[in-house]
């Protein structure tokens, strides 16, 4: 099995939107694997956000939709993860939403789960680690 990794929005934003910036250059070799796994969470930030701030219309959301099913694992949120997420919050103290992108990752078996906004380096069971690309 390939050594998968799970991408937080944010640097699936960076991709999309910060084209020519630094940030967008690390993001796109991120993504740029078919190993790497998102959420139906993710997908949902993504859109909104593309919605919101990128000006997408609703076409061009669909057509995301389905590239991105096309290309990587996307993982439905379903009770096995969100029982999981509340053993995170008990124990690795996650908010509420960082709690859900855990426990995807670890529930589809990802070995580094790749965020901007949580603790770099931290360690959960024993096999995710946490990396901030852009440290």
């Amino acid at each position: 099995m390939k050594n998968r990794y799970f991408v937080d929005t944010n640097i699936w934003l960076y991709a999309f939107m910060d084209e020519g910036h630094l940030r967008n250059e690390k993001a796109l070799l991120i993504i740029s694997e078919p190993d790497a796994v998102l959420s139906t969470q993710i997908l949902n930030e993504i859109c909104i956000n593309l919605i919101k701030k990128a000006d997408y219309k609703e076409n061009a959301i669909v057509k995301l939709i389905e590239n991105m099913y096309g290309k990587y694992k996307v993982v439905t949120i379903d009770k096995r993860i969100i029982l999981t997420s509340s053993f995170v919050r008990a124990n690795y103290q996650a908010s509420f939403w960082d709690s859900f992108v855990i426990a995807s990752a670890l529930e589809t078996e990802c070995s580094i789960l790749y965020s901007e906004d949580m603790q770099d380096g931290q360690i959960i069971r024993d096999t995710l680690s946490i990396k901030n690309p852009f440290k």
